[in-house]
């Protein structure tokens, strides 16, 4: 902003006669406290807006992961007996077996 140390001089020579000598001090506190809290809140709004740009980032990079579908129990068992009805001949009852002119033991 192009303030030296005269600017500054003038600043306080007109702050000391408006506010006066005792309530100057508490002037230069509050502003400072004020100053100090403002710097604080835009620090963290900068590192909130840095926080979701990166990870708006990342999520752009990295695909999105394929959906996973939960399986029950029961889901699980008729699936393992299909396969294993798949894999192995249809058994045969004794019945069938002398329909079709066979004798068994």
């Amino acid at each position: 902003m192009g303030l030296g140390v005269p600017e500054l001089i003038v600043i306080f020579v007109i702050a000391l006669i408006f506010f006066g000598p005792k309530k100057l001090p508490e002037l230069g506190k509050s502003l400072g406290k004020g100053i100090a809290e403002f710097k604080k809140a835009s620090n963290e709004l900068r590192n909130t807006l840095e926080e979701e740009v990166r990870l708006d980032e990342q999520k752009q990079r990295t695909p999105p992961a394929p959906p996973q579908i939960a399986a029950s129990p029961d889901t699980i068992h008729s699936s393992a007996k299909d396969a294993i009805d798949a894999v192995s001949p249809p058994a045969v009852t004794t019945g069938e077996t002398v329909a079709r002119g066979e004798h068994g033991s």
